[in-house]
């Protein structure tokens, strides 16, 4: 295939793969989802379910394997500027709220959903089979089971607060800065993770070193890009910020890769570098969020290709448990620990169910792990599975604890009027 040729394929592929998100996108908005849900429906079944059913050779031929390479670095890139929007929304959400209930909203969410994790990763160990359990060190594999039933999707939680009219009030803020706070430690504990699979100790003491280093360079310049003359240049050159601004992802992406870090630690450290709160600043940081935006639904197609190709098929009985786990720990275990905390019964449910929202930010865990080998292709797509679940129950959920609670409410008006 000729240089020009393979342009006019990618370009006829990704625009393809890219209508596909759009209509995911709007068919999740006419269901009351969060867009993300249906971008990863339609990414995860378009070429591997429909088009491999209809055409048992549609991938060799539709998308042969220089194609493909080239889509999955487009999607790869999409992900990480993505990903520079959602380190930059961490730091204005954990501005948002000084309050002595975070303490019990972060351990409503945190403790019951390690412990759901470490059960469901020993018992994969003990009772899964070699197509859940890979090649990886037991310690990587546990931790990232307790990651997959622990983590919180700030972005979509922001979305689903903003929809739902919840963000200024004290729910809505305490279940995002609890989430920014237990992500945090997911993408701490995902470094070690791993460190761990790539090589044992020396693995994580290398991981500690380049992840230190790079928090200490992100303060630095972070610091430099406070400086007034940078705050000027920057609001009168928003658009030559934002290339600036993703190329420097995009490099730092792959810088942490070499030095053994995934490149969602790039991506996050030029997020991190960005100052909160400028109002110079959040015009670059949404359009290169946005177009990471637009690119994702390839990256979706390029890793649904590649699961479903190393997958033996639907794990339903593992994902059944891993989302009844993931529901129970979130939702139960967040209820009783709030209302022991001094939330009402309304309030805690809300929490729980927001904080079971799990949406891109478990889909980017997931696929660092898989990408590392820690995770089996059959066991990525069970959490995928669970990660979708979870995070379509949000909606009709909230909707239903309203309508329940309007009813207590007037239930008792009408018992103090009688």
């Amino acid at each position: 295939m000729t240089g020009l040729l393979l342009a006019g394929h990618v370009l006829v592929a990704g625009a393809v793969m890219l209508l596909a998100g759009l209509i995911g996108r709007r068919a999740a908005r006419a269901v009351g989802q969060p867009t993300v849900v249906g971008e990863i429906v339609v990414g995860m079944l378009l070429g591997p379910a429909l088009l491999g059913a209809l055409w048992p050779d549609a991938r060799d031929t539709l998308l042969p394997a220089r194609v493909l390479g080239v889509l999955r670095e487009v999607g790869h890139a999409g992900l990480v500027l993505f990903l520079v929007g959602v380190a930059h929304e961490l730091r204005l959400s954990g501005e948002r709220l000084r309050d002595r209930a975070i303490g019990w909203t972060t351990a409503a969410t945190l403790v019951p959903s390690v412990l759901a994790g470490l059960a469901f990763g020993l018992g994969l160990l003990r009772f899964g089979g070699s197509e859940f359990v890979g090649p990886a060190p037991t310690s990587a594999f546990v931790l990232m089971m307790v990651l997959a039933l622990t983590v919180s999707a700030v972005p979509v939680l922001a979305r689903v607060l903003a929809d739902r009219g919840l963000t200024g009030t004290r729910t809505g803020r305490l279940a995002m800065t609890a989430a920014v706070i237990v992500d945090a430690l997911a993408w701490l504990t995902l470094a070690v993770a791993l460190g761990i699979a790539k090589g044992g100790s020396d693995g994580i003491v290398s991981a500690a070193v380049v992840l230190v280093a790079g928090l200490v360079v992100t303060l630095l310049v972070r610091r430099l890009l406070r400086q007034d003359i940078v705050t000027r240049l920057v609001g009168r050159a928003p658009w030559v910020t934002a290339v600036l601004l993703a190329a420097a992802a995009l490099a730092a992406a792959a810088a942490a890769e070499t030095w053994g870090l995934t490149a969602i630690f790039g991506a996050f450290l030029v997020g991190l570098m960005v100052p909160a709160g400028s109002a110079a600043w959040d015009p670059p940081v949404r359009r290169i969020t946005g177009a990471g935006l637009w690119l994702v639904p390839i990256f979706f197609v390029t890793t649904g290709l590649k699961v479903w190709t190393g997958s033996g098929g639907v794990p339903w009985l593992v994902a059944g448990v891993a989302t009844g786990l993931a529901v129970l720990a979130k939702i139960g275990g967040g209820y009783l620990v709030s209302r022991w905390g001094g939330e009402d019964r309304a309030d805690a449910l809300r929490l729980g169910v927001l904080l079971n929202t799990r949406g891109l930010t478990e889909i980017v865990l997931l696929q660092a792990g898989y990408s590392a080998g820690v995770l089996t292709a059959t066991l990525y797509l069970a959490l995928l599975l669970m990660a979708l679940v979870t995070t379509a129950l949000t909606g009709p959920l909230l909707t239903l604890i309203t309508a329940r609670a309007g009813a207590a409410r007037e239930e008792d008006r009408h018992v103090v009027v009688g």
